[in-house]
């Protein structure tokens, strides 16, 4: 005979309020009024499903173990008989009927033949909120439009009459095997753009042979992408710096004892830059929160999605902190986000095994340069004082890919591998599995055409000598406008009038 508590949906109905507020989630009742103030989401969404079912809010954006970790135990006050909660009847907007439709005509899978075709389609179908997380960079949007057009001031010299019958694009990364030169970089909340969240990505790159980078602000917990993964299978995790360190030790530990093979800490992120699109959005909802920072107060709920999840980043971080890093973990450490030859140099002498080159795709300093301008910098210096090559210290770019040429103009210029979020992220949000599979076969189709044209069997033969990267530094130059590229790209809004006064 079973002990548990069984509640009714009536009993669970009298506590709708601030001052006694339960909710229902997967059949359970719980009692989140201690926890209004601190859900990183804000209050407003919480007291939406006072008294009611709010599994179907709940569901796409936390881990499935987020409320049983995070409340206490007395605060699970037991199962409920379903038969007697009352339905809720959901209003489906005009907006969201519109977006049903969209969804209902995507293009066939069959029909996307280049990265930019998830993009166009991503932005139809996701809900507008989460367009402007994921689309939004800082400012005036300057640097995450030249990410992309940088990758066009690169010319290629193909070498010709070369024996190109077969062509290897496959390479390591920090020494673990990778079936592209190409890794998917962390992007979060997966589960805003698609209920599988994160685990697309996860299932997709076991199937091909691709290393996933694990996000700190992933919608899906740790834990549930790397339980996912197949026999084998290898990620990266980058690492958003806590305050509480404490913290930060348990979960780069936990990462290593679970196999994770490099660290990529983010060091481009003091504070967060201002992503106008998201901001625009402004009351954060259901839809704000990270599994990362749940019990957490001290949350802005006004300024977007991204000021939401962001609070608990530590801007204190500085070189002294390497040290500390290098102590606690042997996982390969990278710094992710370096901007310029000075401190790759500063990376370099501080013992870490790698660098991105990254302005965190446009969304912190705007009119910092591209990753692939500063790799050429970055190259040259470390020559220069005789640290490259070396084998043990690998340059990655990341920023503006969209195709396999951008990948082989970075590594013709010094990189080891190149890191892809959006156009990934882009990718199961219109598709799910389905569409990463079909994003990485771009890929892998891309490469072998660029690579025959070019002369290179391997990704060893891509030398500097096949590129011109003469007009890279120079931002006024004239080249033929990407007209995919503009067409998916939203511009920025102003403050709008209140049409419901006019």
């Amino acid at each position: 005979m079973s002990d548990v508590k069984v509640l009714t949906g009536p009993e669970v109905a009298a506590h709708s309020s601030r001052d006694s507020c339960w909710i229902i989630v997967h059949g359970k009742v719980y009692d989140v009024t201690d926890f209004l103030d601190e859900h990183p989401g804000g209050s407003k969404i919480i007291l939406k499903y006072a008294g009611k079912d709010a599994t179907e809010a709940y569901e796409p954006i936390h881990p499935p173990d987020a409320i049983t970790t995070n409340l206490p135990v007395q605060k699970h006050l037991g199962a409920i008989d379903i038969t007697t909660v009352a339905k809720v009847v959901k209003e489906v907007t005009d907006e969201e009927k519109h977006r049903q439709a969209l969804l209902d005509a995507r293009p066939p899978l069959d029909n996307v033949i280049n990265l930019h075709d998830f993009e166009i389609v991503a932005k139809g179908v996701l809900p507008e909120k989460a367009w402007a997380y994921y689309s939004s960079a800082s400012d005036d949007e300057i640097t995450i439009r030249e990410n992309r057009l940088a990758y066009q001031r690169v010319w290629f010299r193909p070498r010709i009459l070369r024996d190109v019958s077969s062509v290897d694009w496959s390479t390591t990364i920090l020494g673990q095997k990778s079936s592209l030169p190409v890794y998917i970089s962390a992007t979060a909340l997966g589960k805003l753009g698609h209920p599988d969240g994160e685990l697309c990505l996860t299932r997709a790159a076991a199937n091909h042979g691709v290393i996933q980078m694990i996000a700190t602000l992933a919608s899906c917990s740790f834990d549930d992408i790397v339980n996912a993964a197949a026999p084998g299978q290898n990620f990266f995790l980058q690492l958003y710096v806590n305050r509480d360190r404490e913290i930060t030790r348990k979960y780069v530990q936990h990462a290593e004892a679970r196999g994770v093979k490099g660290l990529f800490i983010t060091v481009d992120a003091p504070q967060l830059g201002r992503r106008e699109k998201d901001m625009r959005m402004k009351h954060v909802g259901d839809d704000a929160g990270a599994e990362v920072q749940k019990g957490q107060s001290d949350v802005k709920k006004d300024q977007g999605v991204a000021r939401a999840i962001s609070s608990f980043i530590d801007p204190s971080l500085s070189w002294k902190d390497i040290p500390w890093f290098r102590s606690i973990t042997k996982m390969p450490i990278i710094l992710k986000g370096i901007a310029t030859a000075e401190d790759a140099i500063l990376a370099y002498e501080a013992g870490v095994q790698g660098i991105v080159l990254s302005n965190h795709g446009g969304r912190q300093l705007d009119t910092a340069r591209s990753g692939i301008e500063v790799l050429l910098e970055v190259t040259a210096a470390l020559r220069l004082r005789g640290y490259l090559p070396d084998p043990k210290f690998e340059i990655y770019v990341d920023g503006g890919v969209r195709r396999a040429s951008d990948v082989l103009k970075a590594i013709a210029l010094g990189a080891k591998a190149v890191g892809v979020g959006r156009p990934f992220l882009y990718a199961f949000c219109s598709y799910g599995q389905a569409g990463v599979e079909k994003a990485i076969q771009i890929f892998r189709e891309e490469f072998e055409m660029n690579m025959r044209l070019l002369g290179a069997r391997t990704l060893d033969e891509l030398v500097p000598e096949m590129v011109d990267a003469t007009a890279l530094t120079q931002h006024t130059v004239l080249s033929p406008q990407d007209n995919l590229y503009h067409a998916a790209y939203q511009p920025l809004a102003f403050a709008k009038f209140k049409e419901s006064r006019l």
